[in-house]
């Protein structure tokens, strides 16, 4: 069989039999890839705690009829633990993953990639508050799947801001011409900060007031969850700890 390797997101995992797993990857050069990985769920396995959800690895595959098998697994980022060690890290990893895993296909994105193990990283680093750096992931991932949002410019029209109606259904900011009755608006902040998480400029992002980010995050679930055509599961626990809080 032919064998190949490469560097890996898992994504999620499920129970094969009594000691394997079908592990769920998002791979840099080869899009999202299901392979069994043997015996990992032993006590002596030598690779199973680099197949754990998160972790980053460099993984060799044979391949096979219907799904890869591992044989073998170097760790390149231990983001595994840090962030399952922390319940709201662990809940906006989820979030991330599974939205990797609807918006990726076989064919893959590097950009994609990228994108996840970078956001992983800044979470597992404590790098940002938790639910910025979910907030940017999404924007980032949603645009590089093509449906980048506008938060200047109407989207319908093009005709050039600042505008303060956001009909998800529309792509965005869209002028007060083509905007349904009852569309919400956002005040100047949330639509600040927005640009600054599509954007990647934390500096602004870190200093939004606790209303603001509440608001574009509310604008950003509604947004992803639009273009990916159901809700995420994983988004529902970190609203619902939100509102614990």
């Amino acid at each position: 069989m032919p064998v190949y390797r490469d560097e890996m997101v898992v994504l999620r995992t499920h129970k094969l039999g009594e000691a394997d797993r079908i592990v769920t990857m998002l791979s840099k050069q080869h899009g999202k890839i299901r392979a069994v990985a043997k015996g990992v769920r032993r006590t002596a396995s030598k690779f199973g705690a680099r197949l754990e959800p998160f972790m980053v690895a460099d993984v060799q595959l044979h391949k096979g009829r219907n799904l890869d098998i591992v044989t073998q697994a170097e760790t390149l980022g231990t983001y595994g633990a840090d962030i399952s060690n922390d319940y709201s890290s662990y809940t906006t990893a989820s979030a991330m993953v599974e939205t990797a895993d609807r918006i990726t296909d076989d064919s893959g994105s590097t950009q994609q990639y990228l994108l996840l193990v970078g956001g992983l990283r800044s979470l597992a680093r404590r790098e940002h508050d938790q639910r910025l750096i979910l907030d940017s992931y999404l924007l980032r991932s949603l645009a590089i799947a093509g449906w980048a949002p506008s938060f200047r410019d109407c989207a319908v029209t093009g005709k050039p801001g600042p505008h303060s109606a956001f009909v998800v259904q529309l792509g965005g900011i869209v002028s007060d011409e083509v905007a349904p009755p009852g569309s919400p608006r956002l005040d100047n902040a949330t639509i600040e900060l927005l640009e600054a998480l599509f954007t990647g400029n934390w500096e602004q992002a870190d200093l939004a007031e606790r209303s603001t980010r509440t608001q574009a995050s509310g604008v950003i679930a509604a947004f992803a969850q639009f273009h990916l055509e159901r809700s995420l599961r994983s988004l529902e626990h970190i609203e619902s700890e939100t509102r614990i809080v």
